[in-house]
């Protein structure tokens, strides 16, 4: 045995238990243990049956991430597996919480599952840009079915032991003492002579699924996760599973499953998976700063965000105030709340019940003075410092002294506002993204004089309320919309240069983005950045930034809605492109001495990612962002970058720093060097040999 795996008898049942904090990941020492103890138990002639169990709370949850990216060492996982498939004694798996990846398929090389009533199970490799490389694909289709097979692989959905339980998948749901239920389960087994056969000596009758099923699946990846290879190949790698013996299709499969591994996508995933878990530690703080408790929660401004931020508390549990000073704005915001609560009623997301139970703890008023006892004010009001500052003097009044302040700003001096206060130390930035329920990041901002124990206090709260919360230092932008001002300044430079809207859009798709950046500008609101660029005290002394954006609103088009920004807009919200924007930016052209010129995909996609890489290794040299990596989870997670490619600062490695830099160096022969200098850090990196990521 190991120091992780341990063997004990159980009467005629052995139990092979593994302990290997917090969630029992399948580390060298486990795969070995594993082995060594199945092969005790096997020789054991007093043991007639085995089951696997995990101590804690959860059965194997996956890999040991922390051998990601190195040699794998012995035994091979799928060496284990195939030890639990061809075992002489039948082998029960003692099921709980999360049981993922290959732990699943772990699960599915035992003979029987026994699962504690609300496991889970999952396989979730495709999340990473890889396959699953240890049966996953072979064995799935095999107890539960093609169709669901392919939805949980290409989903990577969790799906409840409940929900399987009439499928060859599990075969018992306890509501207690699992392992209990486990070893009698083995013994019913072996009293009852059943036959233990293994997974992958069962077939799948070919009457079972659609003749189809495969492509629909790859259309609807092809949509779904556009661009990714792990998705489609993982379709494929079920499809063998049909067509081809048991052991031609296993071998298939890992050689996928090394592509993926090997392959720039699955480098760039699992550089996002790392870096989401990252940005939750702080640097420089000790770790004896403890947060604060936070149970109430006054959201100023019940507009969309407002109404937004206040559901992401209610959501969580939390007591919530939504102030306004109209109570007719009030009253909109309150039915708006419960719009959006309904939608998510009707979708399944959540019950009746759950909705009551948000509304009863959202509280309307347009009384400051109601804020007294809250704990946290978030305030989402109108984008000017001088309305800011004047609801943060009201606000130091009347809360509580220990009350933190926070402001949603998306560009403004937090420094500034702090000044209208007599606690700075207490007072940050909650950056949410519109609609807030629904997005997933959320910047935390520390100000100049933000203390330690105010920015671990909001970092625990985004936690709490599902965000990936990210902390960033103050300029004009924070770190996601001051990069975003590069890629649109891009945007509508060539915009004058003689790209239409629709090119550009359709070269940023084609890339990856989820959306080109026109057509994001036309859905927010065109005015929206419009007013935020009047509140710069660093607005470049050119003529042509963001003229093409500037002009759209200063002749009444601000987007969707007024029906015509960039694009036009019918009645049903579906965007044309309109041949009258395009004479506009042409005449100004000439008017600001721009020549206009045929513009390739290709240049599109450099100018406007390159971009984005050159600001952000700036905002690391300044120290705003405290790795690459936060930088790259705030894109991943709050501007659609395609998780293929890993973020801006990923991207920029994976492309070699060398070549970063040379493009750049063109594009300020070509253009200038205005906004084309290559910043200092991808220099000495690209000189030195050095890494951003």
């Amino acid at each position: 045995m190991t120091s992780t795996v341990t063997l004990e008898k159980n009467n005629n049942i052995a139990v092979i238990a593994i302990n290997n904090p917090p969630v029992n990941a399948l580390s060298q020492s486990v795969r070995q243990g594993i082995v060594e103890a199945l092969t005790a138990a096997e020789n054991d002639a007093d043991i007639a049956a085995v089951v696997l169990a995990c101590e804690g709370r959860t059965f194997i949850a996956g890999a040991d991430i922390s051998e990601f990216g190195k040699p794998p060492l012995e035994p091979h996982l799928p060496d284990v597996l195939q030890r639990l498939q061809q075992s002489s004694k039948p082998v029960i798996a003692a099921l709980q919480g999360t049981v993922l990846g290959g732990g699943f398929e772990t699960a599915l090389s035992c003979h029987f599952r026994v699962a504690l009533q609300g496991t889970k199970v999952g396989l979730p490799e495709v999340n990473l840009g890889l396959i699953p490389g240890s049966g996953g694909t072979q064995l799935l289709p095999r107890v539960v079915g093609v169709e669901t097979a392919l939805q949980m692989i290409t989903s990577c959905k969790q799906e409840k032991v409940e929900k399987l339980v009439d499928t060859d998948a599990i075969d018992q749901i306890v509501d207690d003492n699992l392992l209990h239920a486990a070893i009698d389960f083995a013994k019913t087994v072996v009293s009852e002579q059943r036959a233990a056969v293994a997974v992958p000596e069962r077939s799948i009758a070919a009457d079972s699924f659609v003749a189809d099923i495969f492509d629909q699946y790859r259309k609807t990846a092809a949509k779904r996760a556009r661009g990714q290879t792990a998705p489609q190949l993982a379709i494929d790698s079920v499809e063998n599973a049909v067509k081809l013996p048991f052991d031609e299709a296993l071998a298939k499969e890992r050689e996928m499953f090394l592509s993926c591994r090997a392959s720039s996508q699955s480098r760039a995933m699992r550089h996002a998976f790392f870096a989401e878990r990252q940005v939750a530690k702080l640097e420089g703080i000790d770790k004896s700063v403890q947060p604060l408790d936070i149970n109430e929660v006054a959201i100023i401004g019940a507009g969309t965000m407002g109404q937004g931020i206040a559901m992401c508390f209610a959501s969580a549990g939390l007591q919530v105030r939504l102030l306004e000073l109209s109570e007719d704005n009030l009253q909109t915001g309150l039915a708006s709340i419960y719009t959006r609560y309904q939608q998510n009623v009707k979708r399944g997301r959540m019950s009746e019940q759950q909705l009551t139970d948000c509304m009863d703890r959202i509280q309307g008023t347009c009384e400051y003075d109601d804020l007294a006892g809250v704990d946290l004010v978030v305030e989402a009001a109108f984008e000017n410092l001088q309305v800011k500052q004047q609801i943060f003097s009201t606000l130091d009044k009347v809360c509580k002294p220990e009350a933190l302040l926070a402001t949603n700003t998306s560009y403004l001096d937090i420094d500034q506002i702090a000044t209208a206060t007599s606690r700075p130390e207490k007072v940050l930035g909650m950056h949410f993204f519109s609609p807030a329920n629904i997005m997933k990041l959320l910047e935390v901002v520390r100000a100049d004089k933000t203390s330690d124990e105010t920015l671990v206090t909001a970092m625990q709260l985004g936690r709490k309320i599902r965000k990936i919360s990210v902390a960033v230092g103050v300029c004009y932008g924070f770190v996601g919309n001051r990069m975003y001002a590069c890629y649109g300044r891009e945007a509508n430079m060539l915009l004058l240069e003689g790209a239409s809207p629709e090119q550009i859009d359709k070269a940023m798709q084609a890339w990856g983005m989820a959306m080109g950046p026109l057509a994001v500008n036309d859905m927010s609101g065109i005015d929206i950045a419009y007013k935020a660029r009047r509140e710069n005290p660093d607005l470049p002394d050119d003529p042509c930034y963001f003229r093409a954006a500037d002009l759209m609103v200063e002749s009444g088009r601000l987007g969707q809605k007024t029906s015509a920004g960039f694009y036009q807009y019918d009645e049903d919200g579906k965007k044309h492109a309109d041949a009258s924007v395009l004479e506009v930016f042409t005449a100004e052209a000439k008017r600001l001495g721009v020549e206009q010129r045929e513009i390739s995909e290709q240049e599109i996609q450099d100018r406007l990612v390159f971009a984005l890489i050159n600001e952000g290794a700036r905002i690391l040299n300044e120290g705003i962002a405290a790795r690459a990596g936060d930088i790259d989870a705030i894109w991943l997670n709050g501007y659609g970058f395609p998780r293929f490619r890993g973020g801006p600062m990923c991207y920029a490695q994976e492309l070699g720093l060398k070549n970063v830099v040379s493009r750049i160096e063109q594009f300020r022969e070509q253009l200038g060097d205005r906004y084309w200098q290559p910043a200092e850090r991808l220099v000495t990196l690209a000189e030195t040999d050095g890494t951003l990521v």
